[in-house]
């Protein structure tokens, strides 16, 4: 599979809007690094470089760093060769994902529905309008990598990059940037075994809808199958929520 497109990979690495601190830094990082935007071995930039990338202080980007050492994210090696090297996180236990699904209110869980209805329909409207042919490529290679998907991670991370990759071929960065958050916030729990083997194969054939559309520059078509592909999804969540609670 090719490594996340450039957009995306501009965007984690884009100064911060919403302050300075460490444990934003943090977060950014980490979120790519759960999404796999960011890859188990890879090298992260020198720290006065990824501080300036940030717009933070070389402290604050330190901080952050040791938050991220502390998470088992990211490992420090001295010497020649040395530098900050990303480990790839280890999938969260599904007994764990359920308590975190069962804690969050149907409330919230429409919320987050919404919110991700209105930026993966936009996105898929202007992803066929604007995408190339090489985002196309790319899709077509994260549809096939969530059909061979076997764990709940790697599921999470195939879906999650479907979607960045979708606000990256719309070229809008402000889309990327809250898809990435999206998935951050979501994506595992949309991977909760339930009924696992049918959501897989309905997830990948509704993946292929939207980027038959989007290839085919049909925008209104490739809005309407991802506005039905998250409702899906929501909708998934929040009956197993409610199975969940009354346990």
């Amino acid at each position: 599979m090719t490594d996340a497109s450039g957009a995306a990979r501009h965007i984690i690495f884009a100064p911060l809007t919403d302050g300075g601190r460490g444990d934003v830094v943090a977060r950014r990082i980490g979120e790519a690094i759960g999404l796999g935007l960011i890859t188990d071995g890879e090298q992260l930039p020198k720290e006065s470089d990824l501080a300036s990338a940030f717009n933070v202080s070389t402290v604050t980007l330190r901080e952050a760093l040791s938050a991220l050492r502390q998470q088992g994210l990211v490992e420090t090696r001295r010497g020649r060769g040395g530098g900050t090297f990303v480990r790839a996180p280890v999938d969260a236990s599904v007994a764990r994902l359920r308590t975190l699904l069962r804690e969050t209110g149907v409330h919230e869980l429409r919320e987050i529905g919404d919110q991700q209805v209105a930026v993966a329909g936009t996105a898929a409207r202007l992803a066929a309008e604007r995408a190339s042919s090489d985002h196309i490529e790319r899709l077509h290679e994260l549809v096939d990598a969530l059909a061979c998907a076997k764990t709940v991670g790697a599921r999470r991370r195939a879906d999650g990059r479907f979607h960045i990759e979708i606000a990256a071929a719309a070229q809008s960065t402000r889309l990327t940037r809250q898809e990435i958050d999206l998935q951050g916030e979501i994506g595992e729990l949309l991977w909760i075994p339930f009924g696992e083997a049918v959501h897989l194969d309905e997830a990948v054939e509704q993946h292929k809808a939207i980027l038959a559309a989007i290839e085919a520059g049909q925008g209104a078509v490739a809005r309407d199958h991802a506005e039905q592909h998250v409702e899906h999804g929501i909708a998934r969540l929040i009956e197993f929520h409610l199975q969940l609670a009354k346990r």
